[in-house]
């Protein structure tokens, strides 16, 4: 056992004793939790406290001062606008921050391939955000959050999201109808504040699928794959978790906890764009020179480390926007633990898979600056459905599984499977989103989450006494896996057989910029010979 070796083993061994003790120490004599306090719940789940009015009469010292019935009641209208107002302001801003987060995407996924293909990478995160805002606004909304109901958090005026088309019943809901273009009744501020907040999050699991397909990828196949994704694939299955569909409905329609559970979308948002990008990988193949046909694989380093970790950076401040914004209401108190939970699951996925790579000679052997930077997000993405339902302790476990996880994920796609991903996306958001989801099903506490979904009570996991949620989490995956992965892989099959989606190998060889964009993302890379000479 070499000397990092032994260094790692004890201090891994140190870090859980203190880590038990610790634990121990902090939550042997706790009291029951509290009851969560009232305000706006996430994804349209009504407030269970509902709206309470003190009492008529205030007391101060000897003095009794009796408010009239009227004056009582304009105070507590006003009171009910700050609160809403502070709940719209709050989503906006939220969504602003994972608007931002995009661009820490193109940094990641142009830092982890090469500079011959900088502008074509950094177009296709770029454009990918326009492309999903038309879809969104055509059809993606409309299927994913027709039938969503009101949103008491953000005063009710959802109310014109009402209606879904079911099979068997209301249980079994499979898209929305309200909302095409946004007309008619969901001309509205309250749906017009979900729209925004949402699309975010679907040009999100868009961005993604553009990593695993970089350095190949025709400009023109892309831009059909988009409008695929965000005005379909991804709504649908949406729809189903979010949306009022059939998974939500899980609890009551087969007693499986609160149904299917996702805070802020390790499934719904990062494991279809990682399924996705599993999918759009196989279909269109390594990239030239990754395989050696005696089955040694060969590196191929990205142009700039800088790039990338400064786009790791940008993600984690937006990622405080994509979890704890997905209560839709700046006056839930909740926003601050989910925030906590999100910070310590990025941190010790970082370390955990910067370790994992230091420990392991024939994969890394060092600490791997990229590794490192997949395994900080690899704990964000894990981190990312049960954050609001899970302690602090939780969420150290959750990250640093998924530190580990997205190493022997990679390792394994990379060198068994020969699926070339430039930049791991599958095994950064598809392995470990769907971790996520079983983590919720496994460590959800019961502090939070009263008639999520419609179920009396909180939201439980099986280690706290509810084995139903986690078989509510576990129908989810294999949902995901058929819907998000089958999905993109028929789509994907089928425009490579008409129209073909990967580039010559003579432009794959040059670099996409050129031949593709019509730029260089560096104008040093242009070859001579394309400069116009000076008369």
């Amino acid at each position: 056992m070499g000397n990092i070796t032994r260094l790692l083993v004890v201090t891994t061994l140190v870090l859980t004793a203190v880590f038990a003790v610790g634990y121990l120490t902090a939550y042997a004599d706790d009291p029951p939790p509290l009851p969560p306090p009232c305000g706006g719940h996430a994804k349209g789940a009504a407030d269970p406290c509902g709206d309470k009015t003190g009492s008529s009469t205030d007391v101060t010292g000897d003095a009794t001062v009796k408010l009239d019935q009227q004056t009582l009641q304009a105070v507590a209208d006003q009171a009910g606008k700050d609160k809403v107002a502070a709940n719209f302001v709050w989503t906006l801003l939220a969504g602003a921050l994972v608007l931002f987060f995009q661009s820490g995407f193109a940094l990641v996924e142009t830092g982890f391939t090469r500079a011959k293909n900088a502008a074509h990478t950094m177009m296709m995160n770029f454009v990918i955000f326009a492309i999903g805002g038309v879809a969104w606004f055509a059809t993606g909304f409309a299927l994913m959050f027709g039938g969503l109901g009101a949103v008491s958090a953000l005063g009710g005026g959802t109310a014109a999201l009402n209606h879904i088309v079911t099979i068997g019943g209301a249980d079994w809901g499979i898209f929305g109808t309200k909302g095409w273009f946004l007309g008619g009744q969901t001309y509205d501020v309250g749906v017009m504040a979900v729209w925004f907040f949402q699309l975010v999050f679907m040009d999100t699991a868009g961005t993604i699928v553009t990593g695993a397909m970089a350095e190949r990828w025709k400009f023109s196949a892309f831009i059909v794959y988009s409008f695929f994704m965000a005005g379909f694939l991804y709504p649908m299955f949406g729809n189903w978790a979010w949306g009022g569909g059939w998974l939500s409905h899980l609890g009551s329609s087969m007693s499986l906890g609160h149904g299917y559970v996702d805070f802020a979308g390790s499934g719904v948002v990062h494991s279809v764009g990682g399924l996705s990008a599993l999918a759009g990988a196989m279909v269109i193949g390594p990239r030239i020179g990754k395989y050696n046909r005696d089955g040694t694989v060969n590196t191929i380093p990205g142009h700039s480390l800088v790039l990338a970790i400064m786009g790791v950076f940008i993600l984690l401040f937006g990622w405080l926007g994509f979890n704890a914004g997905s209560t839709l209401a700046g006056t839930e108190l909740r926003i601050s633990s989910v925030i906590v939970n999100t910070v310590i699951a990025s941190c010790t996925g970082l370390l955990a898979a910067m370790f994992t790579a230091w420990a392991w000679k024939g994969a890394w052997g060092k600490p791997d600056p990229g590794m490192s930077c997949n395994g900080m997000l690899a704990g964000l993405v894990a981190i990312t459905a049960p954050s609001g339902f899970v302690a602090p302790w939780a969420a150290f476990v959750i990250g640093a599984v998924a530190g580990v996880l997205v190493c022997v994920s990679y390792r394994i796609v990379d060198t068994k499977l020969r699926i070339d991903d430039p930049v791991g996306a599958f095994s950064v958001h598809g392995a470990c989103g769907l971790w996520g989801v079983i983590a919720l099903g496994l460590f959800a506490d019961g502090t939070y989450g009263p008639g999520w979904n419609g179920i009396t009570g909180t939201v439980t996991g099986l280690f706290y006494g509810d084995a139903g949620q986690l078989g509510a989490q576990l129908i989810g995956v294999v949902t995901l896996i058929v819907w998000a992965f089958g999905g993109t892989f028929l789509f994907m099959k089928v425009q490579d057989r008409l129209f073909g989606i990967r580039v010559s190998a003579e432009t794959e060889i040059a670099g996409l910029d050129l031949p593709e964009v019509g730029a260089s993302g560096y104008h040093d890379m242009i070859p001579a010979a394309s400069i116009p000479a000076v008369s």
